[in-house]
């Protein structure tokens, strides 16, 4: 039986190009993100004056995955960072 060694290929998407291209997904993921908290601030304050406590419950949860989705984004920049970098010590 003839062994193969198979290994990922690398080459396809260099360092440069998958920076780009995360790059620009993370910025996306903030913009949705901001304008998420952005959205559901204010409908929490119409609601509230309004009296309705459904859409302010939904507009205080929107508002904490909007930012809870900014701070992973924010994150994520840090930590994809850290793993170019490693990856090219490697």
């Amino acid at each position: 039986m003839v062994e193969a060694d198979v290994y990922p290929d690398f080459s396809a998407v260099t360092g440069g190009q998958l920076q780009l291209i995360l790059g620009a997904l993370l910025t996306i993921v903030l913009v949705v993100a901001v304008l998420m908290i952005l959205i559901c601030a204010i409908v929490w304050a119409v609601s509230s004056s309004h009296g309705n406590h459904t859409a302010v419950s939904k507009a205080k949860t929107g508002l904490w995955v909007g930012i809870g989705a900014a701070a992973l984004a924010g994150a994520g920049v840090t930590w994809l960072n850290f793993l170019i970098s490693l990856g090219d010590r490697l």
